[in-house]
C-alpha cells in the first residue's frame, strides 16, 4: 500500500509512518516546518491548494491520512483566520486532491467537537463545539463528508507518547519531566477525557485503512479519566512521587478558549469492529513505560 500522511512530523503522524513502514507500506511523509524521521519526505503547506494537488497527484497514494492541523486551542481562539485556513481550507484541499486520484481518505478529528456536558460520547451523538478550534475541526469533518464518498473520520483524545515530536512535549512527558525534577504539577480534577497512546492510535488507524472501514470512529483510549487521576496512574507506573500532583479546578484557570468539561468517548464501536482494541489507561501506560525504556537504551 502507498500511504501519504500529512502532519507526519507530529506525535501521531510520525508513529503512524513508523508502523506503516514496519509493515512494508510505502510512506510519503508530508511536513511543513519540522523534519520527519520516517518515509519519503514531502515539504508542503496544506493551505497551498495548487501544491497539495500537484504533490498528491505525483505520489498517487492508495490512502491519504490527513493529520496536519493547528492544535493549540488558545492560539486558534486568538488567531481565527489562521485556524480556519489550516484546519478547514487545508482539509478541503487535501480531500479534493484525494478525490481526484480516487484514494481512500482518513481524517483525524478530535473529541473536542463535543461540548462536554455529558461525556462518554458515541459516534452518533450530536457535536456541539464550544471553542473555535473545535468548531474548525467539526467544519472540516463536514467538508470531508461533502467531498468524499469513501472516508473515515477518526476522533482521538489527548494524544500522548514516548518521545517529543514536532518540537512539542506531550501531556504525559510534561508530567513526567515535572515529577523527575521534583516540581509540583497542577492538574484538573474536573475535566475528563479518554487519553490516547499514539502507538495504539496508529495501530487502530492502520487497521482501519488496510480494511478501508468507512464512517466515524472514536479511536481513543478506552478509559474515562480526569487529568489528575491520569497523572496519578502515570506516576505510579514510573515510580515517581504522586504527592507532587496538585488537584485543581478548571474554573480557577483563565484561558482564551473554553474546554469541554467531559469530552470522554465511548469506544464500543471500535472495540466491536477492530482487532486492535482501544486500550484502558493502565495497559496504555505500561506500554508507554516499555517504549520509553526501549528508547533510552
Amino acid at each position: 500500500m502507498k500511504l501519504l500522511i500529512t502532519g507526519a512530523s507530529g506525535l501521531y503522524g510520525s508513529k503512524l509512518a513508523e508502523l506503516a513502514e514496519n509493515r512494508q507500506h510505502q510512506v510519503y511523509a508530508v511536513h511543513s516546518q519540522h523534519e520527519i524521521t520516517r518515509g519519503i519526505p514531502i515539504r508542503l503547506d496544506v493551505v497551498d491548494k495548487v501544491k497539495v494537488e500537484t504533490e498528491i497527484k505525483d505520489a498517487k497514494p492508495d490512502v491519504v491520512v490527513h493529520a496536519a492541523t493547528m492544535t493549540d486551542v488558545d492560539k486558534c481562539e486568538i488567531n481565527r483566520e489562521l485556524a480556519w485556513k489550516i484546519n478547514v481550507e487545508g482539509t478541503i484541499n487535501v480531500a479534493q486532491a484525494t478525490k481526484t486520484i480516487g484514494a481512500f481518505f482518513l481524517y483525524v478529528s478530535t473529541d473536542y467537537v463535543f461540548d462536554g456536558e455529558k461525556g462518554c460520547y458515541k459516534e452518533t451523538d450530536l457535536p456541539s463545539p464550544i471553542s473555535y478550534y473545535a468548531y474548525t475541526k467539526l467544519k472540516a469533518e463536514e467538508k470531508v463528508q461533502d467531498i468524499l464518498s469513501e472516508y473515515c473520520i477518526a476522533r482521538p483524545s489527548v494524544i500522548y507518547g514516548a518521545t517529543p515530536a514536532a518540537g512539542k512535549v506531550n501531556f504525559a512527558l510534561w508530567i513526567l519531566n515535572k515529577l523527575k525534577n521534583k516540581e509540583q504539577v497542577p492538574l484538573f480534577i474536573d475535566q475528563w477525557n479518554s487519553p490516547t497512546l499514539n502507538t495504539s492510535l496508529a495501530e487502530m488507524t492502520l487497521e482501519v485503512i488496510e480494511r478501508k472501514l468507512t464512517g466515524v470512529y472514536n479511536l481513543s483510549g478506552a478509559s474515562r479519566v480526569c487529568r489528575y487521576d491520569f497523572a496519578v496512574a502515570l506516576a505510579k507506573v514510573f515510580g515517581l512521587d504522586d504527592s507532587l500532583l496538585v488537584p485543581t479546578y478548571m474554573r480557577a484557570m483563565t484561558l482564551p478558549a473554553k474546554r469541554p468539561r467531559d469530552s470522554s468517548l465511548d469506544t464500543s464501536k471500535a472495540e466491536q469492529t477492530l482487532k486492535n482494541k482501544p486500550l484502558e489507561t493502565a495497559e496504555a501506560l505500561e506500554r508507554l513505560r516499555i517504549e520509553m525504556t526501549s528508547a533510552a537504551r
